[in-house]
C-alpha cells in the first residue's frame, strides 16, 4: 500500500517536474524537490522499490534542472 501511494506522489511530481522544464519555470522545483523527498521516504517504508526509485529519480531530474538554471529559472 505504501509502495502504492509512493508511486502516486512521484508521477505527480514527475509531471510538474516536466512542466518545470519549461524556461523561467525552473523555480517550481524548489517545490517539486520536497514532494518527491516525501514520497521516497514513504517508498522506503514499503517493501516494493518501485516508488522509491521513481521518487530518487524525480529528485535526480529535479537537482540537475536547478544547477543549470542556477537554482532559480
Amino acid at each position: 500500500m505504501f509502495n502504492l501511494a509512493s508511486l502516486i506522489i512521484g508521477l505527480v511530481a514527475l509531471i510538474f517536474a516536466v512542466i518545470a522544464f519549461i524556461p523561467f519555470l525552473g523555480w517550481a522545483n524548489w517545490f517539486i524537490i520536497p514532494l518527491a523527498i516525501i514520497g521516497a521516504v514513504v517508498g522506503m517504508i514499503s517493501r516494493g522499490t518501485a516508488g522509491r526509485n521513481l521518487n530518487l529519480f524525480v529528485i535526480l531530474v529535479g537537482v540537475v534542472r536547478l544547477m543549470l538554471g542556477g537554482g532559480f529559472f
